[in-house]
């Protein structure tokens, strides 16, 4: 409850129960529209939950809200997806059962947006590991993947499901994710091959064809251009302004990354998609005889390619189909119009299969690797289509709007149970609820021998060609007479004139439907013989997503195959049977307007989803009787103020405490209700009468204090509060100030007004730069200095740069230091003014040009020669000139005469080398005292 009596008259009540006017459809809608004028767009009917799609963004998704909501009870804080989702995981983990939450609506309701952040809830607030982590980045983004290959832009909706999706999340006893596993339900296939005008394909062809790279769409054959494709411009708009394909391809590809897909399932994976546009290109022509022929081979080509099968094979296949005759096959060609069918239903089952390989390689990634024993309980969320009334219906919304009158059928059982238990279990009678029953329409499609689907199974699989007429009569002739069934022939006259001869209507408890085509759709589908060659040549490809989906044993199975009807059917039972082993919680999306503006509330269009939607059914079934029930001690705790004997302590039973409430409040008998643990108040507007009063004790303890200990304590924590409060905004108020007031001064010489802030953008900028020094001599980049430190800067770069030629100079060896000297020398040589001063002598390119005699080479032992010049020795006695040669080798120095080494000075005896400080170009080489020599060299100094 919003709290006082004007709040509620302007955002209505947050649970439908509270309604006084709970049977009143008008009533209903007026409480959704206030409530969605102010962006309260959840509302509960008790524990089921009402969303009304936004179409804009609000703030109500943070982390702080997920906090706010974690382990808090169910009716503590206003309606949320996630107090839903929050409920179901306490539940869970508190009773050791599973659970599932039942999300449904219309295209366009925000269904798959819920989902997503039920998802994105318990990603954040669950228990985790750096293990654990690795599967819920998989559970998130398998939605990406999912919804590339299974959503499309529709009429009603640019991310429209176009599949159902049953996602069990399995946790482990400490309450953490460890796994999933994914169902899906009745892939629109059609739509691969046909769009409405206004519609799209499935979002994966036109992200491949705006967000792959090159490379990749040339391995492909294929353009950029989607105008190009005729799978891809049948709804006339291929680009969407709304939806961003280039940024959505790179979200699939991380997803595909993270899912654990290899590059061989991706390229086959990408190959099928290519392949699935090249087959819509392929045109086919009429010859002399009135068989189908392929005149341009280029598409044909590139499908033999992609999907590795021989191109003349597949060219067959596409062109002929295979009939018995006797005991002997043979084929016969296919005429234009055959040919086209052929190539779309192969293009269907293609898509539809790998879209089946894509869900299980994907519950391969999520499955629980931690252990079997760690696995005890699963969340289900299941997301599926909501009732559909199209102006045109066929197979697929046939199938659509029997799911959601199992699924209906499913949640007023459930809710009566629930609600039947709830009395039995609190010692209330239980007071028949008036509803409308629709197992009646679920036997009418499903019953066996006598139902729809069982008529549509005999019809298509029975020999010769099936027809709507045909169907129509069996129809007729077995469930003529039902009263949720009508065709032309059985309409009164008035609504003759609005089924067509071939349709028929069915009266669902959401509203008429009237269906067309679904013999004639089924009947081709079941037409083998057509397909039989072409799905020969997929079972022997060399894509291996292909083998997987197509098997030989199904060429060579004899028994009579199961339509798609019944194979829905029976799936939809077993999704059925998994859901009523569960815990139910229920959301239910709403669209508001068929334009997706924010704030427009379409009354007539919300009243038909209200209505298919079985709100109102599950408000009366809900209602029961009570608008309100709560255990004794949550009532007591919020409502013991009213009553001297409860406040500010009870100290007993809390029914006991109750009960002395109420009486105090002067609650009439027919009002309420004691059961054994919980309070029934069947009139909202006693509970409301007690809510206010509530209010007005709160606004008056507020303005008169009250001399009792706990409103002092609070009183006094609010102040201590409110000073911690004001103090803190103090500071930053002052803190502020001063930096605009720095700012305001900073080209100033440093002064009070200035310091902290020249200082902090001095530290900012050091520490910026601290990440941007160039590494090497080469680079000249510097960061940009603010205007205060620009002379600073201008010192730190040249230090730098003098740091970096010594660190390079440094990590040069000897020998390379004097190449880059030689180097220098014939750069600058005539260039610098005192370059004859600077350098007395050039260097000299190398030393070892010097003769040297062979012998002396013997006499070496192949050591390596480093320097070779001509020197002066002069001995001690007289000072005699004498020519040597001086070698200086990796280990030793030589003094060489002629052909003999006269002396050998090894590098490790050396004591040290000193040269003259005049300029006669002495060198004294110091050695040990027995073998001290002098040696002038004037071409080295």
């Amino acid at each position: 409850m919003e709290g006082a009596l004007i709040a509620r008259d302007r955002v209505g009540v947050q649970d439908f129960v509270l309604l006084d006017s709970h049977t009143s459809e008008a009533a209903f809608l007026n409480n959704l529209r206030k409530r969605y004028q102010e962006n309260l767009i959840y509302t509960y009917i008790g524990s089921l939950l009402v969303s009304v799609n936004p179409y804009k963004e609000l703030d109500i998704y943070t982390v702080t809200q997920m906090q706010l909501y974690r382990g808090v009870n169910f009716f503590e804080l206003p309606p949320h997806l996630y107090a839903i989702a929050d409920n179901a995981y306490r539940v869970m983990c508190n009773e050791y059962n599973n659970h599932f939450i039942l999300i449904s609506g219309e295209s366009g309701a925000g269904k798959t947006e819920a989902s997503k952040k039920i998802l994105q809830y318990y990603a954040v607030t669950c228990p985790t590991t750096e293990q654990l982590q690795i599967v819920r980045d998989r559970l998130l983004l398998s939605n990406p993947v999912l919804e590339a290959f299974g959503n499309a832009k529709t009429l009603r909706n640019d991310n429209s499901s176009r599949f159902g999706k049953y996602m069990d999340i399995q946790f482990d006893f400490k309450g953490a994710p460890v796994g999933g596993h994914i169902l899906s339900y009745l892939i629109e296939k059609s739509r691969v091959v046909h769009q409405n005008h206004g519609e799209r394909n499935f979002h994966i062809f036109y992200q491949l064809l705006e967000g792959a790279d090159k490379d990749l769409l040339c391995w492909l054959g294929l353009e950029r251009n989607p105008q190009k494709y005729a799978y891809l411009i049948q709804g006339r708009c291929a680009k969407v302004f709304s939806i961003n394909d280039k940024n959505d391809w790179k979200i699939v590809r991380k997803a595909f990354s993270i899912i654990d897909f290899t590059e061989k399932d991706i390229e086959h994976l990408f190959g099928i998609v290519a392949s699935v546009l090249h087959l819509g290109n392929i045109q086919f022509e009429e010859d002399s005889n009135g068989h189908a022929i392929i005149r341009d081979g280029t598409q044909i080509k590139w499908i033999s390619k992609l999907l590795g099968v021989h191109l003349s094979i597949l060219q067959e296949a596409l062109t002929n189909r295979k009939i018995e005759a006797r005991s002997e096959e043979v084929l016969s060609p296919l005429n234009v119009d055959l040919a086209f069918y052929a190539r779309d239903a192969v293009a269907k089952a293609i898509y539809g299969r790998t879209f089946t390989w894509l869900v299980n390689k994907i519950n391969g990634s999520l499955a629980n690797k931690v252990g079997f024993w760690s696995s005890k309980t699963v969340i289900g969320l299941l997301d599926i289509y909501g009732f559909e009334v199209l102006d045109t219906n066929s197979f697929e919304q046939f199938c659509i709007n029997y799911c959601n009158e199992k699924l209906q059928q499913l949640l007023i059982e459930m809710t009566l149970k629930a609600e039947q238990e709830e009395y039995e279990l609190e010692g209330i009678e239980w007071e028949p609820i008036p509803y409308f029953n629709n197992k009646i329409i679920c036997d009418l499609v499903e019953q066996k021998h006598k139902g729809i689907i069982s008529i549509l199974d005999e019809e298509c699989l029975r020999p010769g060609e099936a027809t709507d007429l045909s169907f129509l009569e069996k129809l007729e002739e077995k469930v003529g007479d039902h009263a949720h069934f009508v065709t032309r022939k059985l309409a009164d006259q008035k609504t003759r004139k609005s089924i067509d001869w071939v349709d028929f209507r069915l009266l669902h408890y959401a509203g008429e439907v009237t269906y067309s085509g679904i013999a004639q759709l089924l009947n081709k589908a079941a037409s083998n013989s057509l397909l039989f060659l072409l799905f020969q040549v997929l079972c022997n490809s060399k894509n291996g997503i292909l083998r997987d989906c197509f098997l030989l044993s199904e060429l060579d199975n004899r028994r009579r195959p199961e339509t798609v009807a019944t194979q829905f059917k029976n799936s939809l039972t077993s999704l059925i049977e998994i859901l009523v082993s569960k815990e139910p919680s229920y959301v239910r999306c709403i669209k508001p307007n068929e334009n997706k503006e924010p704030g427009k509330f379409d009354d007539s269009l919300i009243r038909h989803q209200v209505k298919y939607l079985g709100l109102m059914e599950h408000l009366r079934v809900r209602r029961a009787g009570f608008a309100y029930r709560r255990k004794y001690e949550l009532f007591l705790q919020r409502y013991k103020s009213l009553c001297p004997a409860t406040w500010p302590h009870w100290h007993g039973p809390a029914a006991e405490g109750v009960e002395r409430l109420i009486k105090h409040l002067g609650y009439k008998p027919e009002e309420y209700k004691l059961g054994r643990t919980k309070i029934f108040i069947r009139f909202p507007k006693t509970l409301f009468a007690t809510e206010d009063a509530f209010e007005f004790r709160k606004h008056l303890l507020s303005m008169f204090p009250i001399p009792f200990i706990s409103i002092k304590l609070e009183a006094c924590w609010r102040g201590v509060l409110a000073r911690k409060e004001a103090k803190k905004r103090t500071w930053a108020v002052q803190i502020i100030r001063k930096f605009i007031n720095g700012f305001i001064n900073r080209k100033k010489p440093l002064c009070p007004e200035n310091i902290e802030f020249v200082r902090l953008v001095q530290y900012k900028y050091f520490m910026k730069l601290r990440d941007h020094v160039p590494k090497n001599v080469l680079d000249k980049s510097w960061l940009q200095p603010p205007s205060i430190l620009e002379e600073t800067s201008e010192m730190l770069q040249k230090v730098c740069i003098r740091n970096l030629v010594r660190k390079y100079c440094r990590g040069c060896s000897l020998s390379k230091q004097l190449e880059q000297k030689v180097v220098t020398s014939a750069v600058f040589r005539g260039k610098k003014e005192g370059y004859v001063q600077s350098i007395n002598q050039p260097f000299a390119d190398t030393r070892l040009k010097n003769d040297i005699n062979p012998k002396v080479l013997q006499l070496l032992h192949g050591e390596k020669i480093k320097y070779v010049t001509p020197v002066i020795k002069y001995d001690r006695n007289g000072f005699k000139a004498r020519d040597r040669l001086l070698v200086l080798t990796q280990s030793s120095a030589y003094v060489v005469e002629m052909a003999k080494i006269k002396q050998k000075i090894d590098y490790a005896t050396l004591k040290g080398i000193s040269t003259s400080n005049l300029s006669d170009g002495i060198v004294v080489i110091h050695v040990p005292e027995d073998n001290k020599q002098k040696v002038e060299n004037s071409k080295v100094l």
